[in-house]
């Protein structure tokens, strides 16, 4: 059966030409070069040819003002003509003809004028030389094989005739000197040809590697193209939104650029889904997207999805009142769309959205706050009754960030057990069997209120507090699971800041010794999509830890900036693909990307894992797919290590039935 990764290869376009087009391509592009060969070879011809009067004085002499003479208006001539063609743009062919008579021109005033010497003797030796205007020919210059071999035929005869006529000379030195002619041109002739041959080479080579180099960079464009847009809607995904704020952030930091953040979320719009179907949800978010973009457009404002529902909108603002016109005008748009929903609940039977607003002030230190604070004022937005618009206020009491109380319970979270480790497990794809589990961290609030681990995690990284969590996660998870051989590995995330710090990878080893646990047990997961430094240190912590066996792993591949650049400067074990290509993969243009990256990580002969695998058809792509290993709600969620289900699960026999029932009703 042939592997469904097949469909990721793309049909380079080549152009199919005939040898006599190509001959024709080849001509053409060298025309310039040829010319340029063409002028700086005759010049020094020229050169040589007026340095050899030398030889004139001293082997002829008597005739050396008329050898001199006949050389110098010669090699005028020669220049001059060939400047002036140059001049008036002539074709290559026509330089190289007018070269070629020079030369042998040069050739023929010599003869005439050397020959009327009286020291015969000296000059039935010197004639010898004639055989340099051939080799100059064939060897001096870059001319075609054909012009070449006329040339040298000319010169030949030239030479052979001039010995016939040279009465003073034996017949036998006769002879010799004009084998010794034939040889020359012989010689020179198969050399000029065999570089002929090598110049087409060369070319036909050189035209190949620009042609694969503009498919790469086509197929690399349409890469790029596909990783920063979203499949259903066209507009920027995640990924090239993000890399946007950190641009207005960039310009923020530098020249004081202020920019505001819309977030902008589709109202009960699970009930829509719920109610017309996933089909008509997607043509639901296709319109409004493209009703959205249309009026950021007329703001000068970028557009993206961030994510199911949810649109985020970057715009300049000179003041919060422009920011809040944009989104209100948003508003006034998608209501004035019209588009049927008639299962709500709050009397509204149009689709509307709701619109929270932030903004950059003097005391903005992270662009992530702009994200926050937007965040928060859509959720108020809908708290308020949705189709709405809520601007964030930094004075309003309702809005203090309640990031200083986890900061404050995260210093004594181990002290008072408000942290905890629940394990994710990791699935073979094509057994069921659990593979590993991936260590989540929990923490709640001194109340027991419970705090999502994407608020508690950057703030633990900001304190510095991350290092004695990570620490103990370690430690735990060495302690309770693999000392206790309850799984064979388990996955522990681990920040950049814990790479960093001294001693990191001794504490590992230290710990590892403890419990008597084997390196390779033990993974490090690496996240793409923070935002990290490739230095020194890090690298250096790594190939520590991969010295320990233990396993390091990239997570969230595809989310991030540097997954490429990470992928070559490090030998992963396994990689692991972010759940949003999965969930994307429904659309032909989603599955395309999934594959591609797939194919991808396949030639770089890393193990797969791919994230988010939350319904049965995710199950059955993943096996016909062939990866390695699968994570997701559908076959496993997250539980303390007494609860671990570490046996095989029923979603994969009903995948195997399933697989079973499709081939038995559509045949092998």
């Amino acid at each position: 059966m042939m592997h469904v990764l097949a469909e990721t290869a793309v049909a380079t376009m080549r152009p199919t030409l005939s040898p006599e087009r190509l001959r024709r391509l080849y001509k053409h592009r060298s025309e310039s070069g040829r010319k340029c060969a063409t002028r700086s070879g005759l010049w020094i011809a020229v050169a040589a040819y007026l340095a050899y009067a030398f030889t004139d004085y001293l082997f002829i002499g008597d005739v050396v003002r008329y050898t001199v003479a006949g050389r110098v208006a010669v090699s005028a001539g020669a220049l001059c003509m060939l400047e002036l063609l140059l001049y008036r743009k002539a074709k290559a062919d026509t330089v190289d003809m007018a070269a070629a008579a020079s030369v042998l021109a040069a050739y023929l005033v010599w003869l005439l004028t050397a020959q009327m010497t009286t020291v015969r003797d000296a000059f039935s030796y010197y004639m010898v030389f004639g055989a340099i205007f051939m080799m100059s020919v064939n060897l001096f210059f870059s001319f075609r094989f054909p012009l070449a071999l006329a040339a040298s035929v000319t010169n030949m005869l030239i030479f052979i005739g001039a010995l016939c006529l040279f009465a003073p000379m034996l017949l036998v030195h006769k002879l010799i000197l004009g084998a010794f002619c034939i040889s020359c041109f012989i010689f020179t002739s198969y050399v000029n040809l065999q570089l002929n041959r090598e110049r087409y080479k060369v070319f036909l080579n050189a035209l190949e590697a620009s042609l694969q180099q503009a498919a790469a960079e086509e197929r690399g464009r349409a890469l790029l193209h596909l990783s920063n847009t979203d499949s259903l809607t066209g507009l920027e995904n995640r990924r090239a939104i993000d890399q946007r704020l950190r641009d207005y952030w960039q310009r923020w930091q530098d020249k004081r650029a202020p920019f505001a953040v819309l977030l902008i979320d589709v109202d009960y719009f699970k009930h829509y889904n719920d109610c017309y179907g996933h089909q008509e949800g997607d043509r639901c978010l296709v319109a409004v997207s493209q009703l959205l973009q249309s009026v950021a457009s007329s703001y000068g404002s970028i557009i993206g999805r961030y994510g199911g529902e949810e649109f985020i909108v970057i715009t300049p603002m000179q003041n919060s009142e422009r920011a809040a016109a944009l989104a209100e005008a948003m508003c006034a748009a998608v209501r004035a769309l019209a588009w049927p929903h008639e299962h709500r609940r709050d009397g509204t039977t149009v689709i509307t959205v709701s619109v929270g607003v932030s903004y950059t002030r003097d005391h903005t230190k992270q662009v992530d706050k702009v994200i926050h604070e937007a965040d928060r004022a859509l959720y108020a937005a809908k708290a308020t009754g949705r189709n709405t618009v809520v601007v964030f206020d930094p004075d309003d009491p309702q809005s203090s960030d309640d990031s200083e109380d986890i900061a404050a319970t995260l210093k004594i979270a181990l002290e008072h057990g408000l942290v905890s480790l629940v394990y994710q497990p990791i699935r073979n794809v094509q057994t069921g069997n659990m593979d590993g589990v991936e260590a989540l961290m929990r923490l709640k609030m001194l109340d027991g209120t419970a705090v999502p681990p994407d608020r508690f995690i950057p703030v633990a990284e900001r304190t510095g507090s991350i290092v004695k969590l990570g620490r103990w996660a370690i430690r735990t998870v060495c302690r309770d699971l693999l000392a206790a051989d309850l799984v064979q590995v388990a996955s522990v995330n681990v920040s950049p800041i814990e790479l960093k710090t001294p001693g990191f990878a001794s504490y590992v080893a230290a710990t590892l010794a403890e419990f008597d646990v084997a390196g390779a047990r033990l993974a490090f997961e690496i996240t793409e999509g923070v935002e990290l430094e490739i230095d020194q240190d890090l690298v250096r912590c790594i190939s520590d830890l991969r010295a320990l066996g233990a396993q390091v792993w990239l997570d969230d591949f595809g989310t991030g900036f540097a997954g490429l650049s990470w992928l070559r400067l490090i030998e992963f074990d396994t990689v692991k693909i972010d759940r949003s290509f999965l969930h994307d993969s429904n659309t032909e243009r989603g599955k395309r990307m999934l594959l591609d990256i797939i194919s991808l990580l396949r030639n770089r002969g890393v193990r797969i894992l791919v994230e988010g695998v939350e319904t049965i058809e995710h199950q059955l792509l993943m096996q016909q797919y062939g990866i390695n290993q699968i994570q997701g709600y559908f076959i496993g969620r997250p539980a303390p290590a007494a609860r671990l289900e570490t046996g095989n699960v029923l979603p994969f026999s009903m995948a195997r039935n399933l697989d079973s029932k499709r081939l038995s009703r559509n045949g092998p």
